[in-house]
């Protein structure tokens, strides 16, 4: 007789889990939750039974006192190669294994361009008004000649000041680690931080939340890029001081922001981000097209498989003691 194996995909928006992969060749039985589980105790019960859980990227944190509230979990798959919310240390100590899976960089890439050209081309706001009735009221800026600056230029930024070469921009980034070298070797300019903001027209962030990261991008940093630079974060909001963003939107002190990445999410419905001036607004879209779902549940559903055969693969270990 085959076991059957209960597992829950949660935070399944586009109800797509279930018609991506055969979760039947693994004796699985799948419950998708397309609907986001903000309360914990509703959450507990939920997955109350659950022996494997797959979770998409950082929708729904794993705490430790989640995880303690989970006895009958064991397994838990994370979308993408890793996952800042879970609590890996603490679900190791629970006896519950974590396990990620590969990620397509391109999406990402693609929506970082998106809202760049949707905001320097007004994009929605003549979409808005050709929907009531009006026509070409609005004066577009061009991207060639002008500066891309990265701040960060990992896999994900690198591609991204590609494409700007593409376009005939001039292309400069700076990390705490970067070097003249690596940026060179990719035909951008590394600079300082005060001057990645000063002679950008168009700031894109691509850096990892760490503590190093969080606020790095504050009222200052904002006052350089001025009432014409725009900023784009397709990466995580803790890294932009989402107050002063919000201050130098609405007094007029930046051009604008197209912002994919929000501090609470969902994002409430009444988030003063909602009705913000000169903005272009996405529901953290970075990863989401067809191609990287197949990526994500098939990499799930091998991950599933190789646990209950005993041999887990892309297990996520706890993070080592601090240096």
């Amino acid at each position: 007789m085959t076991t059957s194996h209960p597992v829950a995909v949660l935070d399944d928006y586009q109800q797509v889990a279930e018609d991506l992969v055969d979760w039947s060749r693994a004796g699985i039985e799948v419950t998708s939750f397309p609907h986001h589980l903000s309360d914990e105790d509703e959450l507990v019960e939920a997955l109350a039974g659950f022996e494997i859980v797959v979770a998409m990227r950082e929708r729904t944190p794993f705490p430790a006192e989640l995880l303690r509230r989970l006895p009958d979990l064991r397994l838990l798959v994370t979308t993408g190669p890793s996952n800042a919310a879970i609590d890996v240390a603490t679900a190791v100590q629970a006896g519950i294994v974590v396990c990620g899976t590969d990620s397509l960089v391109s999406p990402t890439v693609e929506l970082t361009w998106g809202l760049i050209i949707a905001l320097n081309r007004n994009i929605v706001t003549e979409d808005v008004a050709m929907r009531d009735g009006r026509w070409q009221h609005t004066l577009g800026e061009g991207l060639e000649g002008r500066t891309l600056g990265l701040l960060g230029l990992g896999r994900i930024g690198t591609r991204v000041a590609a494409v700007g070469q593409a376009f005939g921009m001039e292309t400069i980034a700076w990390s705490q680690n970067l070097t003249k070298e690596r940026a060179a070797s990719v035909g951008v300019t590394a600079v300082d931080k005060p001057s990645l903001f000063a002679d950008a027209d168009v700031v894109s962030v691509h850096l990892r939340l760490s503590e190093r990261s969080r606020g790095l991008v504050g009222a200052d940093e904002l006052a350089g890029l001025g009432p014409k630079g725009l900023l784009v974060n397709t990466s995580r909001a803790a890294i932009v001081d989402q107050e002063a963003l919000l201050r130098a939107l609405e007094a007029g002190m930046l051009g604008g922001a197209g912002l994919d990445v929000y501090d609470q999410e969902p994002l409430p419905a009444d988030d003063r981000l909602r009705s913000a001036p000169r903005t272009v607004l996405t529901p953290h879209l970075g990863y989401v097209t067809r191609q990287n779902y197949e990526v994500f549940f098939r990499g799930a559903l091998e991950d599933i498989e190789a646990y209950l055969a005993g041999e887990p693969i892309r297990v996520i270990a706890p993070p080592g003691p601090a240096a």
